[in-house]
């Protein structure tokens, strides 16, 4: 299947044959500049289309941790990005256990702002039974995580194309191009590799989006 329309149309099919007495946890997994975010978001535009169930948005990169908790490794290290990064305990206890078994079903779809110096003052909220999360960020199978997703999506990209991806997307917020290469090449590349390395995200996900050309993305499972 090459077509982008009927790639996420298949996914939607995945999503709502799940079946949970809670709300259905659905991780969308991959490196930075996979295209994770575009595709969550188109993910749940199809679901809304298709079902009158709650579709909840969120994006993990609102629940990374402080700058200034991040202590065990240098800053700028693979080690920091991987381990210490997002706010694991936070993701499970505060967005994916209440919407797990046995949970009362109030979560909150993140914590700070994307640069993770402001916080954020969103609601509580009560998802209904039925509802249907859409989560996109990196690393989501890690051990902390992984047994709390009921369908997990990763979408693949070679390294090259995240490096490309990358610095066109992060030379806006950065000094440079140049700048934007270093980053890649000498902490997010080695820090998603020890992932890959670590837990074979594309080996244990459910199904597995190649988004190499988003237009003709395909889809398949490991």
């Amino acid at each position: 299947m090459g077509d982008r329309a009927e790639v996420l149309e298949q996914l939607a099919d995945e999503v709502l044959r799940v079946e949970r007495p809670h709300p259905v946890r659905v991780g969308v997994d991959g490196c930075s500049a996979a295209g994770k975010t575009t595709l969550a978001d188109e993910l749940a535009d199809v679901l809304r289309r298709r079902t009158g169930r709650e579709v909840i948005r969120a994006g993990l990169d609102h629940f990374k941790q402080a700058p200034e908790l991040r202590t065990a490794y240098p800053v700028d290290s693979p080690e920091s990005y991987y381990f210490e990064m997002y706010d694991n305990t936070a993701i499970r206890e505060r967005l994916l256990a209440p919407l797990g078994p046995g949970g009362d079903r109030r979560y909150v779809a993140g914590l700070r702002d994307s640069s993770a110096t402001v916080v954020l003052k969103g609601p509580v909220c009560t998802a209904p039974d039925d509802a249907l999360l859409i989560a996109d960020g990196a690393f989501l199978q890690r051990p902390e995580l992984n047994d709390h997703w009921d369908l997990r999506i990763y979408v693949h990209v070679s390294f090259a194309t995240v490096l490309r991806r990358g610095i066109a997307r992060d030379q806006q917020w950065m000094d440079s191009p140049a700048a934007a290469e270093q980053r890649y090449r000498t902490r997010y590349i080695p820090g998603e590799q020890l992932y890959i390395k670590t837990v074979d995200p594309a080996e244990r996900a459910d199904l597995l989006v190649d988004n190499e050309n988003p237009a003709a993305a395909t889809l398949s499972t490991p």
